[in-house]
């Protein structure tokens, strides 16, 4: 063999090498998009990865977005009977962080002269979903229904969710099962009625939510 082909061979024989050993300690992902890892159980929300992105309308514009976090809850779930599964989630709305510091004073100041807040006030209590109905609509999705109090009033919302992984979390050792769900709200039921329709009624939710087995 003359020194070039030479040299190649053993260049291509060392990355080869290096190649499978990387790839040999390259860290496998804990939660994987499979079904058949969520065991029954009670849950409750890991409150430090478990967001809620708001959207609404700007004049007709753009969308405005903000984040809910630091939210609490429960799931129980048997993955054997999807349509018995139950949540109780509380979103403390003085949790919400948009980019403007004065829309954030804005959301939680208190009403002029005494009267009521244009929007939460400064000391609004948590926001509460109770779930009424579970639906599963295929071996990874679900619709849940259930009632919404915020501001002091309470009514009906449905929710998309969708399952998104689950295994063990590295970090706390738990069992962890991943969603994402959607729904859609108008505002002024609950009696947020500022600026609305020009600042829009309709509020989309996007949820991002990791429940880990108690």
């Amino acid at each position: 063999m003359n020194k070039p082909i030479f040299a190649l061979a053993l260049a291509t024989s060392g990355l080869f090498a290096v190649t499978s050993i990387s790839a040999q300690e390259q860290p496998q992902i804990p939660g994987a998009f499979d079904v058949s890892r969520v065991t029954a159980g009670t849950y409750a929300l890991d409150p430090a990865h478990t967001l809620v992105q708001w959207s609404v309308s700007h004049f007709g514009f753009n969308d405005y977005l903000g984040l809910f976090g630091n939210i609490e809850g429960t799931m129980t779930l048997d993955p054997a009977n999807i349509g018995d599964t139950e949540f109780d989630i509380s979103v403390p709305i003085t949790s919400v962080a948009v980019p403007s510091e004065g829309l954030r004073d804005h959301l939680l100041r208190p009403g002029k002269d005494g009267g009521a807040p244009d929007f939460f006030g400064p000391d609004p209590q948590a926001a509460r979903f109770v779930s009424t109905n579970v639906r599963q609509t295929s071996d990874t999705t679900a619709v849940v229904t259930g009632q919404l109090t915020m501001n002091g009033k309470t009514g009906p919302v449905t929710m998309l969710v969708e399952f998104t992984g689950a295994g063990a979390n590295p970090m706390s050792k738990a069992q962890t099962v991943g969603f994402h769900a959607r729904a859609t709200i108008d505002r002024t039921q609950w009696g947020v009625n500022y600026a609305a329709p020009m600042v829009g009624s309709e509020v989309d939710l996007d949820i991002s939510a990791a429940f880990e087995r108690q």
